[in-house]
């Protein structure tokens, strides 16, 4: 059985925990380094348990830790009027490929109604390929996706190009 549960402050140092093993398997794709203290850290974190607008969310299966879902009204990019962005998405090996991430994104998207944004490395070629389906499934194809986002300010760390989807539901 999925749920979606919503992070609490107190559960802050989960949630980061979650986000080092989310940060390391990423940093492949970025080639990102950690930090002196062996950690690559998260600098937006506190942001989501401060901050209105902001909405960290755990993914439970059978009641256990299954991933994480950040989701901010900070838009990826300034193009157009955004009520939500799915900020990190992360589902642990275990529960991969199951349809628990489908389940959770779906979950989590029926509760936030408005404009969307999602941004994707196109060199995670699973991650392209769940967006995809999610994302299509979802909106039963009502959506826009750019490939190798024009602005600057959305690529990633590695210098490429992210791809945006833009949705509403």
């Amino acid at each position: 059985m999925l749920e979606i549960v919503e992070a609490k402050k107190e559960d802050r140092d989960t949630m980061m925990n979650l986000l080092e093993k989310y940060l390391y398997e990423f940093s492949q794709w970025e080639k990102t380094d950690v930090k002196d203290d062996g950690l690559y850290g998260y600098e937006y974190l506190d942001c989501y348990f401060e901050e209105e607008n902001r909405y960290p969310y755990f993914i439970k299966v059978d009641n256990k830790l299954a991933g994480f879902i950040l989701i901010s009204d900070y838009p990826e990019v300034p193009e157009e009027d955004t009520d939500f962005c799915l900020s990190e998405f992360f589902i642990m090996n275990k529960y991969r490929r199951k349809g628990y991430g489908k389940e959770a994104v779906f979950q989590v998207l029926n509760m936030h109604h408005g404009k969307w944004q999602l941004k994707r490395h196109p060199h995670n070629t699973g991650s392209v390929y769940f967006w995809n389906n999610v994302i299509a499934d979802y909106t039963k194809g009502n959506y826009r996706l750019v490939e190798k986002y024009p602005n600057k300010e959305a690529d990633y760390e590695d210098g490429t190009p992210a791809d945006v989807f833009f949705f509403e539901n």
